[in-house]
């Protein structure tokens, strides 16, 4: 039996190349990772990853659409309740968004470095602008802005997307800044993130005039 064969043999040999991939390219970003990095790190034979996932792009695909599916996943299904009010869905956007980060605090820089240089080729696939336009969110929006009145009755309810993902994301993207210049370890940030569930929510409704 030739050592190809029976490594393909081996239990959970897939999904270790999976995990080895996301650790390599979360580290070193697509263009600088080779296969044979992640076939050593998954400590697995070469041949063995080619022979599951066939290209580095291929496998890069796979991992990045689940980290795309686990970053959006919380946005599509709150935003796509027909069942909860505007109020609602801010209030459980955030605590779901903030709760996944905290799990997982280096998607975003990951993400957004890797869907900058392909942006449609990933959106496209996870249908995010469809499921915005269909969720009835920004008609929500509108009418609270309306009721507003003035100035705010004009503002684009996009803005107010921008605002919500920016200040549940943006706090990880700088986190070793913010780590640096408030003494903060690793706990601290996490009960400072918890803090946000709570401020986030308020400073969108007051944004909304609600």
């Amino acid at each position: 039996m030739s050592k190809i064969t029976s490594s393909i043999q081996e239990p959970g040999a897939e999904e270790k190349i999976k995990e080895a991939a996301k650790k390599v390219f979360l580290a070193k970003g697509y263009a600088a990772t080779r296969t044979r990095d992640i076939a050593e790190e998954a400590g697995l034979n070469l041949a063995l990853l080619n022979y599951y996932f066939r290209s580095k792009e291929n496998l890069f695909h796979i991992v990045m659409m689940e980290k795309l599916q686990l970053f959006f996943n919380s946005m599509i299904a709150v935003f796509s309740n027909k069942e909860l009010s505007l109020d609602g869905k801010i209030d459980t956007f955030v605590d779901r968004y903030i709760t996944v980060l905290v799990q997982y605090p280096d998607l975003p820089i990951f993400i957004m470095s890797e869907l900058h240089q392909r942006p449609q080729e990933f959106l496209k696939e996870m249908k995010v602008r469809e499921v915005i336009q269909q969720s009835g969110l920004l008609q929500q929006i509108q009418e609270r802005l309306k009721l507003s009145g003035g100035v705010m009755s004009t503002v684009h309810p996009i803005h107010f997307i921008m605002n919500i993902t920016s200040l549940c994301v943006f706090p990880f993207i700088a986190k070793p800044i913010f780590q640096s210049l408030t003494g903060l370890e690793k706990e601290g940030f996490i009960a400072l993130m918890e803090q946000r569930k709570v401020l986030v929510p308020i400073w969108i409704k007051q944004m909304l005039g609600g």
